[in-house]
This record gives structure tokens, sequence and C-alpha cells, in this order.
């Protein structure tokens, strides 16, 4: 039912941006006024939950380490797993950020029959890691290749994406590996939630709704591209116009493309408020972005108050008489 509502969710928008373009004749609305509310939406939720999260305070280094510390000089570190320097924090943090790492050395544990009845054993989840990383790369080469229409001169690194891209030309247009590559990796995310027991148990509507709206998107994309043909020319035009604030509305481009981009734009407005988040919070991650010198380096929390000591001294000149009285040694007389 977690996933029927978000299904609904984006059915109820298709029909909403169709509806209003071909019924209500709202065009200026849903390929003027929405995208650049998305747009404000995305980027003022986008910078408040960074600056949010910047603000957090972080007294003491907290690094996740699973590998050799920095100890003996014949004991050898992992100065990746646990670096001690600033060069090795930027290799994990790019070796996690451009391929998973983390998620690459993820296992899965299920219950199998041994000899004595049901036993733990643990399995490789490369699967996940490839879907991931599969999914995640596509979507950056299709939203770098996107950058074509809103810049004029195209720039020569996105020609030649595009030109890699569509190598494998069948016909006219050519046909992209990311579209396929994208919309395969999205249908095994998918069907990961909802065909793995313990996945589907803890999915949630949140989990579901991103999931359906990335996959709209590529669809609608893909029919425009090879099978409802739209003026491209228009849509550059619209784009450009778009990106330097000055919009047209172009005659003849086709409800699917405001279809398109009223679902990008959705998903825009909807990215800050999301778990889809983690794109800016892997970069302020303290686990993952800090040294590793809790040895080598004393950390005084900054929080501490300021607290008059009560010294024995001070207890001394206090109680010295009465502490004379009762024949207790005093080191003053």
């Amino acid at each position: 039912m977690k996933a029927l509502y978000s299904f609904l969710a984006v059915i109820v928008l298709i029909l909403i941006a169709t509806l209003g373009v071909n019924v209500a004749n709202m065009s200026s609305v849903f390929g003027i006024i929405v995208p650049y509310l998305a747009f404000v939406v995305f980027v003022g939720g986008f910078v408040y939950r960074v600056i949010k999260w910047g603000k957090s305070p972080v007294p003491f280094r907290i690094p996740t380490t699973c590998g050799q510390q920095k100890s003996l000089p014949w004991i050898k570190q992992s100065k990746i797993e646990n670096p001690t320097s600033a060069l090795g924090v930027i290799v994990r943090m790019a070796l996690e950020i451009l391929f998973f790492r983390s998620l690459f050395r993820n296992t899965k544990t299920e219950l199998k029959e041994g000899p004595y009845g049901p036993q733990l054993a643990y399995g490789s989840a490369k699967w996940l890691w490839f879907g991931s990383l599969v999914f995640h790369w596509s979507f950056l080469i299709i939203v770098i290749r996107h950058l074509r229409l809103f810049i004029e001169p195209v720039p020569f690194f996105v020609q030649m994406l595009d030109g890699l891209d569509g190598m494998l030309q069948i016909g006219l247009p050519p046909i992209y590996l990311t579209d396929l590559f994208f919309v395969v990796a999205v249908t095994f995310l998918f069907l990961r939630r909802i065909l793995i027991p313990r996945v589907k148990y803890i999915s949630l509507p949140a989990d579901y709704f991103p999931l359906f709206m990335i996959f709209s998107i590529a669809v609608s994309g893909i029919l425009m591209r090879y099978f409802y043909k739209v003026d491209i020319i228009a849509i550059k035009e619209f784009a450009i116009g778009l990106a330097q604030f000055h919009p047209v509305i172009p005659q003849g481009i086709g409800v699917i493309f405001y279809v398109h981009i009223f679902l990008v734009s959705v998903l825009f407005a909807y990215f800050p408020l999301s778990k889809l988040m983690h794109m800016g919070g892997i970069f302020l991650s303290p686990t993952r972005n800090m040294i590793s010198n809790n040895r080598m380096v004393r950390h005084i929390n900054p929080w501490n108050p300021v607290l008059e000591v009560h010294t024995y001294e001070h207890y001394e000149d206090e109680f010295r008489e009465k502490m004379k009285k009762v024949g207790l040694p005093v080191e003053k007389e």
C-alpha cells in the first residue's frame, strides 16, 4: 500500500500537468512560474539544510574507522581507512562520494540451513552497490547532457560527453546509453524494495515517491526523444529563456514536455525536504570528514563551562581554625 500511495501521487501530478495545459491552457504556469518556484525552493531549502547541518556542533573527533590507526613506526597504518592527514580524508571522501566505497563493502545477513539447524550467514551485497553506482552516474551524465539546452555555445566537454553517451548510434536520434542504464537502475532499486521482505518492511512512502518521480521523468524524456518527437529548437529557446530570466513559451512544444518539466520541478522542490539531501549531507558527515588524531592531539570540549574550583588551599583557609580545634593537621599555622 505504501508503494501504491506514492504511485497514485505521481499519477495525480501527471494528470494535473496534462489537464492544466490541455484544458485550462496554463502553459505559462507550468512552463515558467512552477519551474522558477521550484528552483527557489530547491536552492533555498538546500542552502538552509546545509547551513543548519554546518552549525551542528561537533566538539570531538568522531570518525568511523575500520583500519589500523597511526601508532608505532613498525605498525603499518591504514592511511585511507584511518587518516591522520587532510590528504587522507580527501581521498577517503572522494572514494566514498564517487565510488560508494562503504557500500561496496556492505554485506547481507540471512538464515541458511546448516547441519545443526538454521545458521546466520553473511553474503555479498555487491548488486546494491553496482545498481546505486549505475543510477547515480547515469543521473549525473544525463544532467550534464541537458546543459546543451541551457548554454549557447555548447561547452566542449558537454559535446564530448554527449558523443560518448550516444556512440552506439542506431538511426536518428542516437540512442543514449545512460537512458537505458538509468531506467534499468531505477527499476532495480524499486524491485529491491518490494521483493526483499526486510527492505520492504522498513520502506516508507517517502522512499517510493522519489523512485516513481525519477522513473516518470525518465520515461517522459525517453518518449519525447524517441517516440513523440518535439521541436528541439523550440525547447532550447525555452530553456535559454528560463536561464536568462527572459522566459518565452514557444508554440507547438506538446503537452508531454510540460508533464516532463512539471515532474522535474516537483522533484526539485521536494529535494530539500527528503532523503535525497544525502547529496549535500555526505560532505558534512562528521564520521567521515574528520581526521582521526584523537591520540595525537588533545581535544577540549568548547562547551565546558568555566567552574570555580574550590582547592584544598582555599578549603583550609576557610576552615583552618575549626580543623585545629578538632585536631586535624593543617599545612599552614
